[in-house]
């Protein structure tokens, strides 16, 4: 009787397991049919439904300056720097001993060629050519006296040859000694300006020893400059064909340049650093030009009459060409490569890339792109200082 309980219980449990384990396997299925039905709803909406458009805000016109390029004569430059340099400097120093009695001159003062700057004492000097002035009189009435006699032989030749050399050995002392009384009184060698006078009034000095002044010449004067090995062929024909010009400008002053001429260039190149050393000659009558005084300077070689010209801020650098950007029907910008012969005087000698009366920006370039719009600004607006 029990066995039969236990295995009714156990068949009753049994089916009740049976039947919870096919509803847990409906409610599995019924699950998954939902979650299939949205994902194929998800799929269908995103194959089936409309793409949305987005719209990005247009883009302003980028305002800019442009210029027109042009044909017009451009000179052949080479720029560089140099060092005004004296054509004559004269260390002026005595030529025997003596002691100062006069200086004539001031510190700085412009002298003239034998304008007298020092003075020495010279009374032995003048004493010992009045002794020998005296001793030649004597020597010539000596000689005066025997040419009758040895005529007449009364006086052998010898005696008069020997008073005849004594004549002239006297002529020939008193000669030297005039010539140093000259030294007594020192003049200026050059016209120029003089410098500090090292020495003054009531000092002794000696010959050859300390330098008195030194006087530099001023006007004419030269600047000289070196450059490169590269441009000695060009400077060359162009000495050939007639006088170089050349300016300079000192630094600080606002003046107009002020012009001369190459005078010449040196006989060798500097092996060292591959330039030739030249020199050009000026007037300097307004004195604008002092010696050690570094200049700008620039050599015109010749007139390049048909150039292709732009602003030189219109040329951009990158990284591997150089460029500008050509305003295309007065609205586009396009990037342009160029290449650049030179600039002078803030203009740019072009020559690839460009045409004459084709415009490039001028301002405001750097905020273009490759088919930038642009907006023209007239040249009276106000700088773009985002450029």
């Amino acid at each position: 009787m029990l066995n039969y309980w236990r295995q009714g219980r156990f068949s009753g449990l049994r089916r009740m397991a049976v039947v919870e384990k096919t509803g847990r396997r409906g409610r599995v299925a019924w699950l998954g049919a939902i979650a299939a039905v949205a994902i194929a709803t998800a799929i269908g909406y995103v194959v089936f439904a409309p793409a949305r458009v987005t719209t990005a805000p247009a883009r302003p016109p980028v305002p800019i300056m442009v210029a027109t390029v042009t044909r017009r004569p451009v000179p052949v430059r080479i720029d560089t720097i140099g060092t005004v340099q004296t054509i004559a400097n004269v260390v002026v120093k005595s030529r025997v001993d003596g002691y100062i009695t006069d200086v004539l001159i001031k510190d700085g003062q412009f002298v003239k060629s034998g304008e007298v700057m020092f003075k020495l004492d010279d009374r032995a000097a003048r004493a010992q050519l009045e002794q020998m002035k005296a001793q030649l009189q004597n020597a010539k009435r000596d000689v005066a006296r025997y040419r009758p006699l040895v005529a007449q032989a009364f006086v052998s030749r010898q005696v008069y040859d020997t008073a005849v050399a004594n004549e002239e050995a006297l002529q020939a002392q008193a000669d030297n000694l005039q010539a140093q009384l000259t030294y007594y009184t020192i003049v200026a060698p050059i016209d120029g300006r003089a410098g500090t006078i090292n020495i003054k009034t009531g000092n002794s000095i000696k010959a050859n020893d300390l330098p008195l002044v030194t006087v530099n010449q001023i006007s004419p004067i030269y600047v000289g400059f070196t450059l490169p090995q590269g441009d000695l062929p060009g400077l060359r024909e162009a000495m050939a064909k007639g006088p170089v010009t050349v300016g300079v400008r000192p630094g600080g002053d606002n003046g107009a340049p002020i012009a001369g001429k190459l005078a010449f260039f040196d006989n060798t190149v500097d092996v060292n650093s591959g330039t030739i050393a030249a020199k050009a000659i000026f007037d300097n009558t307004q004195q604008r030009l002092w010696p050690g005084q570094f200049v700008n300077v620039s050599v015109t070689e010749r007139i390049d009459p048909n150039a292709l010209t732009v602003p030189a801020p219109a040329v951009l650098i990158g990284q591997n060409m150089t460029y500008v950007y050509v305003i295309k029907d007065g609205k586009t910008a396009q990037m342009q490569p160029v290449t650049v012969a030179r600039t002078v005087d803030g203009e740019s000698v072009i020559t690839k890339g460009l045409t004459a009366g084709e415009r490039v920006a001028t301002d405001g370039q750097l905020r273009l792109t490759n088919g930038s719009k642009v907006e023209i600004r007239s040249p009276g607006a106000k700088p773009d200082t985002q450029s």
